[in-house]
C-alpha cells in the first residue's frame, strides 16, 4: 500500500498528540498524587496550619487567574503553543525542585507550590487557546468553538 503526503502527515499528528496525552498524563498523575502529601510535609519544615490553608488557596486563585490571562495573552499573540511549553517548563522545573528536596525550609516550599500551580493555570490556558489543533475549522461549522 502506498502512503501519500496526508497520510503521513495524519500519522504524525496522532503520534504527536498521544505523546503529549502521555506526557500530561504522568504530569498528572505525579503532582496531582502529591498534592494529598503537602500539609504533612509543609507541617515537617515547620508550618503552621493557616499558613498551609493561605497557601494552597492562593495558588490555586492563583492558578485559575492565569488560565484566563494566559489565554488572552495566546488569543492575542496566537503563540499558543509557546504558552503551553511555558507552562510545562515551569511544571518541570518547580515538582522536581520539590520532590527531590531542595526545598529545606518551607517558604521556598510554598514558593515552588505556587510555581506548580502557576505552571498549570499557565498550561491549560481557558480560551480560543484550547481549540488550536483545530484552528483551521471552517467557520461554517462547528468546531471546539464558535464566533
Amino acid at each position: 500500500m502506498k502512503r501519500n503526503g496526508r497520510t503521513g502527515v495524519a500519522t504524525l499528528a496522532f503520534k504527536f498528540v498521544l505523546t503529549i496525552g502521555i506526557v500530561n498524563l504522568f504530569a498528572d498523575m505525579t503532582y496531582e498524587g502529591a498534592r494529598s502529601i503537602t500539609g504533612p510535609f509543609l507541617e515537617s519544615l515547620g508550618t503552621s496550619a493557616v499558613a498551609v490553608g493561605l497557601i494552597a488557596g492562593g495558588g490555586e486563585l492563583l492558578g485559575y487567574t492565569l488560565r484566563s490571562a494566559a489565554g488572552y495573552v495566546a488569543d492575542k499573540t496566537h503563540k499558543y503553543w509557546l504558552v503551553v511549553q511555558t507552562g510545562y517548563v515551569i511544571n518541570m522545573l518547580a515538582v522536581p525542585a520539590l520532590a527531590l528536596a531542595l526545598a529545606g525550609n518551607w517558604p521556598i516550599a510554598e514558593a515552588l507550590m505556587i510555581a506548580e500551580r502557576t505552571g498549570r493555570g499557565i498550561r491549560k490556558a481557558r480560551g480560543r487557546c484550547n481549540g488550536f489543533l483545530c484552528g483551521k475549522v471552517d467557520r461554517t461549522r462547528m468546531g471546539f468553538w464558535t464566533q
